[in-house]
């Protein structure tokens, strides 16, 4: 397997654990009531600042690993990894890592520049492919 292809997987394994990271305290705080239910309506009260910044991390990461996915998908099947594709690919998983209590905790500007570190990795890994 392909660096970049192992950064994938570690990355999706990321994600389930991103999951159950938010979904323990999400019904811990909603109640099987709610959170089992079909989710018609709004629940009776908000989930705590943290525990919603969980949700939205791992609606983040879900956005971000599209993206990622097509970058460690085309260096491999086009047979373009290199040093810095790997690279590339061990820096989005590491900021995908960071950014998670870094979004937890609130950090500013961190977070975002985390993100961005990660997001740049993936983009210089599609710029890689075409060049």
């Amino acid at each position: 397997m392909t660096p970049e292809l192992t950064a994938l997987t570690l990355a999706a394994l990321l994600q389930a654990v991103q999951f159950v990271l938010y979904a323990v305290p999400a019904n811990l705080e909603l109640g099987p009531g709610y959170t089992m239910s079909a989710r018609d309506h709004e629940p009776s009260r908000p989930l705590s600042p943290r525990t919603a910044r969980l949700g939205r991390a791992m609606t983040n990461h879900f956005e971000g690993l599209i993206l990622f996915t097509i970058a460690a998908v085309v260096v491999t099947f086009t047979k373009i990894t290199s040093p810095l594709t790997a690279a590339c690919a061990w820096t989005y998983l590491a900021a995908r890592i960071l950014y998670i209590p870094a979004y937890y905790f609130g950090l500013r500007p961190g977070r975002s520049l985390i993100w961005g570190v990660g997001f740049a990795a993936t983009l210089l890994m599609l710029l890689a492919a075409l060049f």
